[in-house]
């Protein structure tokens, strides 16, 4: 508004149209003033609302975060005890392991001692067992010697088994087989062969002087070491005589 002293006196006063004037002026500032006033109070109304549910929702994440806080301090206590259980299971097994390998020693121990007394024992049975063969070879040689002549002239007819070694390889057990089929005996088998020893069924049909005919026709020396009615038992020379060493 003017000042008061801005107004020119009239009469009686100051001039009515000015007065006028200011006032109107005055009420329409008021009017505005209440204008902006009650926009200034709806927007802070607006503001407090909005402020109001800001706190909401801040108070809303702030138990959110308190509860996922909570929630990661229960996994890191899990997560704690669950790495003490593996290292506690680790701890375990490395004493199990440890356990099984002083085990594994002592049966791979155990077993060194028990394998070195077999091979003991099997070299003391092999040694008895050899000097009994070698009682009994002597024993045989001799009987043998007593009935050389006797057994020269000897007949077998029938079935007869044929023990002969040592035999070298196959082309001797193939040399003697091919001596005994040209004496004419029938269903010639091998029955055995093992250790340089082989074994043969055959059948001969006609009497026959087996030891005289195969001293003639096979393709080594041999000795007599046992006969009887259906089997003989015969030892090859190891030492050939000079016709053999030329073949």
């Amino acid at each position: 508004m003017r000042p008061m002293g801005s107004f020119k006196r009239a009469l009686f006063g100051y001039r009515r149209s000015e007065v006028d004037a200011a006032l109107g002026d005055r009420e329409e500032q008021i009017a505005n003033l209440q204008e902006k006033a009650a926009d200034a109070l709806e927007r802070w109304r607006i503001a407090t609302d909005e402020a109001a549910g800001a706190e909401r929702e801040a108070a809303d994440l702030s138990g959110m975060v308190i509860e996922r806080e909570r929630e990661i301090r229960i996994l890191s206590e899990k997560l704690a005890e669950a790495d003490q259980r593996h290292e506690r299971s680790i701890a375990s097994l490395e004493a199990v392991a440890s356990h099984i390998d002083e085990i594994h020693s002592q049966a791979r121990g155990q077993a060194t001692r028990i394998r070195m007394k077999a091979l003991r024992e099997a070299v003391d049975v092999s040694r008895r067992a050899q000097e009994l063969v070698d009682a009994n070879a002597d024993v045989e040689a001799a009987s043998e010697a007593g009935h050389g002549a006797s057994n020269g002239n000897e007949l077998f007819e029938g079935p007869l088994r044929l023990e002969i070694g040592p035999l070298g390889d196959f082309s001797q057990l193939v040399g003697i087989e091919d001596a005994i089929s040209r004496l004419g005996a029938a269903d010639i088998s091998v029955e055995r062969f093992s250790e340089g020893r082989a074994t043969l069924s055959m059948n001969l049909e006609h009497p026959i002087d087996l030891l005289r005919e195969l001293e003639e026709s096979a393709p080594m020396d041999f000795r007599v070491r046992r006969t009887a009615d259906d089997g003989l038992i015969l030892d090859i020379d190891e030492d050939p005589g000079p016709d053999q060493a030329a073949a």
